[in-house]
């Protein structure tokens, strides 16, 4: 087992404070003929066509199997048509399993390791009003709570001190990652996929490329990724190695490619919102076919219309309160990983009270940021137009039993960006590494 797995005294898991979002009713995967009629009928009318009809099928044939967490008992079930009520905490993991990925990315029967490498929280509100994606460093030291193991049910794993958080998933599968940042943050998460290289290559195709922007060029042997600065568009094997590239961006860590990453969902965030795709059935269904096909999903997911409740829930989501958090932590002495720092806590509490965040501007000074667009240009102000003082609208007095809304004001060291934020990959030449 990996030396990072210290095993510390056997003792409670604490129960960490909770969001609560809508109660929803749990949903195993499609296990009867019953359940399949069901979401064929929902399909069909989300998209008005009989065509839906043979889509939720070929989506029933495409389900791999899934994992039950057991934090899906919150769930009480979803409208068929529109949105998700109340709020949405998702996990999704990136696995650098080789397993089924061929050996394009390494010998599968060497490189056998199982690590979360990428693990990321989306957030989204109560009211829908605003989101936050949190991306943890594969690198960061937390506490295992005890878990279920996987390969036996019926046992319980120990609980363990400071290991990476990228071993969870080994030690534990899938919903002992969840319940890990479920400890960590104090919000309650039912929902999570599980992704592996392939996966990603194929989700990036479905929804038609990404714009990236490359500031500097980047140039890595490791995933064979070399991108003069301007703006590409990025699908398939090309999306993927854009996202695992570590050594062509930033100062050449994990940190750095967080921040890469954050760049790369921003513009994926921009693309769904500005052609339609988060309120096109048909688009919709594409994707949600995708990710049933290219990943290993919660039990609580495997109902392709309550994936397409959630991504409705993000359709009016101004991008400027869509946040992209790298969660807060510094280097521990002789580096080799990192730990949460006190700013942490500022992203747990928003969490917890299902608050926006605002970023210091001073935030991206830093060696592992991404870099601002060479190519923006400030808007340039109107002049603001005095109406007559007769047509000035009267005054609404203001509620005392509803308070204006309020924002985390995130501190310098938090770094990330919004979703309207058009920032470029920081690249990194072979001469800097």
């Amino acid at each position: 087992m990996n030396q990072d797995l210290r095993h510390s005294s056997r003792r409670a898991a604490k129960n960490p404070s909770v969001a609560r979002h809508g109660r929803l009713k749990t949903h195993s995967a499609w296990s009867t003929v019953a359940k399949v009629a069901a979401s064929v009928v929902a399909v069909t009318l989300i998209s008005g066509s009989a065509v839906a009809a043979y889509a939720a099928w070929d989506l029933a044939s495409t389900v791999q199997p899934t994992v039950k967490l057991e934090s899906e008992k919150v769930l009480e079930g979803v409208p068929d048509v529109g949105a998700i009520e109340g709020g949405v905490n998702l996990l999704l993991i990136g696995s650098d399993s080789r397993q089924g990925q061929g050996e394009a990315f390494g010998d599968p029967d060497e490189e056998t390791a199982v690590l979360n490498d990428v693990t990321m929280l989306m957030h989204i509100a109560q009211d829908h009003s605003h989101a936050s994606v949190v991306s943890f460093p594969r690198d960061m030291l937390v506490d295992v709570p005890a878990c279920t193991d996987p390969e036996d049910p019926s046992s319980t794993l120990d609980e363990l001190s400071d290991v990476k958080i990228n071993t969870v998933l080994s030690y534990g599968g899938m919903d002992c990652v969840a319940k890990t940042v479920e400890s960590l943050t104090g919000v309650t998460i039912p929902f999570a996929g599980i992704v592996q290289f392939m996966g990603v290559a194929g989700l990036s195709e479905a929804v038609g490329g990404v714009d990236v922007c490359v500031a500097e060029p980047i140039e890595d042997e490791y995933t064979g990724t070399f991108l003069d600065p301007g703006t590409h568009t990025l699908s398939g094997v090309a999306a993927l190695q854009f996202l695992r590239t570590r050594h062509g961006v930033g100062d050449g860590s994990d940190l750095g490619r967080i921040s890469n990453q954050q760049v790369f969902l921003s513009a994926l965030a921009r693309k769904l919102q500005s052609d339609g795709t988060l309120g096109d059935p048909v688009k919709l269904y594409s994707i949600a076919k995708a990710a049933l096909a290219n990943m290993q999903l919660s039990s609580s997911l495997t109902d392709p219309t309550r994936m397409i409740s959630i991504a409705k829930a993000m359709k009016d989501i101004d991008l400027a309160k869509l946040a992209f958090i790298q969660y807060p932590t510094s280097y521990v002495a002789g580096g080799g990983a990192v730990a949460p720092n006190a700013s942490a806590e500022l992203i747990n509490q928003a969490l917890q009270a299902d608050l926006p965040v605002t970023f210091d501007p001073d935030a991206q000074n830093n060696d592992f940021g991404s870099a601002s667009d060479p190519a923006a240009q400030p808007p340039a102000e109107a002049p603001a137009e005095e109406a007559p003082a007769e047509e000035a609208p009267a005054e609404t007095p203001a509620d005392p039993a509803a308070p204006a809304p309020t924002a985390e004001a995130l501190p310098e060291d938090v770094a990330g960006q919004t979703g309207a934020d058009v920032r470029c990959s920081a690249g990194r030449t072979l001469d800097d590494q």
